[in-house]
């Protein structure tokens, strides 16, 4: 017999995990795509290129992320996911025939500016969870995310054998399939008495962030998760690129690597999360996931043996059990109406570090993959990153309202 109380976040859960699954299905062909389209380059100069679409889809989510954030508070989270998963699919159809760099922009500034699929089912998670639930509930998100990456990778690197384009197809044939799941079974979870009225001002997100930001305690908090959000973008930004160059990888391998990672991601978020915050706390949670975050880090830049770096993998997935932490802090600082916009301003932030990252991160790897280079180090970005989340944990120590300390 079904349990109804659960069945919500079950469907929700089961919502992340397919919409993982389809990202996760082109990572492995990335660096392929990118050759293929751009004949004559090598993996380090397509990297670049691969930056540069990373960084247009993430400008178009950080400008939409808010909006969409705020019309799910004034339509409710059911459409804008609907919404979000059919252009997905367009998008990866897109991307799957495109013969020029050109096209490729077009379809991710298509995914961009609907790509909010995981910050409204946060929202949703939010409107059906208390205040003690919240963590681990936004840990079952991150579990979904981790699984779709369990089995995204495995299928991209399977069908990535046969050619670069097909896991864009099955991507988008994913998304379609999530988004008739979402059309029959996923109820709207936003209580009508809490609708915002719609307001071409409430848009804004701009004013979004302004509105957001006067909570107690945002500030500190959002500026932390920025920093986080940057530095851990790295994984995304380089990893397809930085193993094929370190290590030689094929695109079965890298899917492989990305298996192991969502495996350990799926277990640490779903099961580790909650025992974790009711043992140390949620701020407590959030150093101790950090600071391991940056020993992985430093771990990986200076390995040279790809099997040790598979070994590495549950140590640096580790680091994720900060985050639901994070985010549970901050969503209890807002009220039940302004839900949908934090997690269109999450977001937007997250975008933000994908407009860094990937072309700060895949510039330095360029630099540093270059064997006419005085110095050969293509684990440089992660130094990198490990330095700026370094600077994050200082800003949580220091700054963060003391009133938090024992949650």
């Amino acid at each position: 017999m079904i349990n109804k109380k659960n069945l919500p976040i079950k469907i929700i859960v089961l919502t992340v995990i397919l919409d993982s699954v389809g990202i996760g299905i082109m990572i492995p062909v990335l660096p392929s795509l990118m050759t293929d389209v751009l004949p004559g380059k090598t993996v380090a100069e397509a990297a670049v290129w691969g930056g540069i679409l990373a960084s247009i889809f993430a400008v178009m989510q950080f400008i939409f992320g808010p909006i969409l954030g705020s019309l799910s508070d004034t339509f409710g989270r059911r459409p804008v996911i609907l919404i979000s998963l059919i252009f997905m699919a367009l998008d990866y159809i897109i991307m799957g025939l495109a013969t020029s760099i050109w096209l490729l922009l077009l379809g991710r500034i298509l995914g961009g500016i609907t790509a909010s699929t995981h910050a409204t089912a946060a929202a949703y998670v939010a409107d059906i969870s208390t205040s003690e639930q919240k963590a681990a509930r936004f840990g079952y998100i991150g579990a979904g995310f981790g699984i779709g990456f369990v089995l995204g990778p495995i299928i991209g690197g399977l069908l990535g054998e046969i050619g670069p384009r097909i896991p864009f197809f099955a991507a988008a044939v994913v998304s379609a399939l999530n988004a008739i799941a979402c059309y029959f079974f996923l109820q709207e979870s936003l209580n009508n008495k809490v609708q915002k009225r719609f307001s071409l001002t409430n848009i804004n997100p701009f004013r979004t962030f302004g509105a957001i930001a006067k909570f107690d305690g945002l500030k500190v908090f959002l500026m932390v998760f920025l920093l986080y959000s940057i530095s851990t973008a790295v994984y995304a930004a380089i990893w397809p690129y930085f193993t094929a160059e370190r290590f030689s990888w094929s695109p079965g391998m890298i899917g492989l690597s990305l298996t192991v990672y969502g495996i350990c991601f799926a277990f640490i978020q779903g099961v580790l999360v909650q025992p974790t915050i009711n043992l140390i706390g949620r701020y407590n949670t959030v150093l101790f996931g950090f600071g391991v975050e940056i020993v992985a880090m430093i771990l990986i830049a200076i390995i040279t043996n790809g099997w040790f770096l598979i070994a590495l993998t549950p140590l640096a997935s580790l680091g994720v059990i900060g985050q639901p932490a994070l985010t549970a802090l901050m969503s209890d600082q807002v009220d039940e109406s302004n839900q949908g916009s934090l997690q269109g301003v999450i977001a937007s932030l997250t975008a933000v570090s994908m407009i860094i990252t990937p072309l700060s991160m895949t510039w330095i790897l360029s630099q540093f993959s270059n064997k006419n280079s005085e110095i050969y180090f293509p684990g440089a970005p992660f130094i990198a990153s490990a330095v700026m989340l370094t600077i994050s944990v200082c800003i949580f120590l220091f700054w963060a309202p003391k009133k938090f300390i024992n949650r």
